[in-house]
């Protein structure tokens, strides 16, 4: 029971790792997987603790912990803030197309670690 439950978590940071990758390889053009690895775990990090603080405030809640998430992507990665976003929202939209593709073919259900929502 704790393998498997490992091997989703890694299988699914690796995912999410890729989303970060596709978005900052092509807004800012960073090329290492191994750092957007690290990245998707911290803002997976980040992403819960804001989320359990303050995430049962409506509108609020939500809001401020995908500000967190996109503040560990301005911090991870050499860009400004609307870069970050841009980074978030190209790595939310690789992340879906990924795992509607793996859902369809039954290998995985719809979740990935390291990039919110999904």
């Amino acid at each position: 029971m704790v393998l498997a439950s490992a091997i989703v978590f890694v299988v699914s940071l690796l995912i999410g790792a890729l989303g970060i990758y596709v978005g900052a390889r092509v807004i800012v053009g960073a090329q290492s997987f191994d750092h957007a690895i690290v990245t998707a775990l911290f803002g997976a990090i980040v992403w819960a603790v804001v989320g359990f603080f303050v995430g049962w405030i409506p509108l609020v809640g939500p809001l401020l912990a995908l500000l967190a998430y996109i503040a560990v992507i301005n911090f991870r990665y050499p860009a400004d803030w609307t870069a970050a976003a841009m980074i978030g929202l190209v790595a939310w939209v690789t992340v879906l197309i990924v795992l509607y593709v793996l859902a369809a073919v039954g290998i995985t259900g719809f979740e990935a670690v390291g990039v919110p929502g999904v």
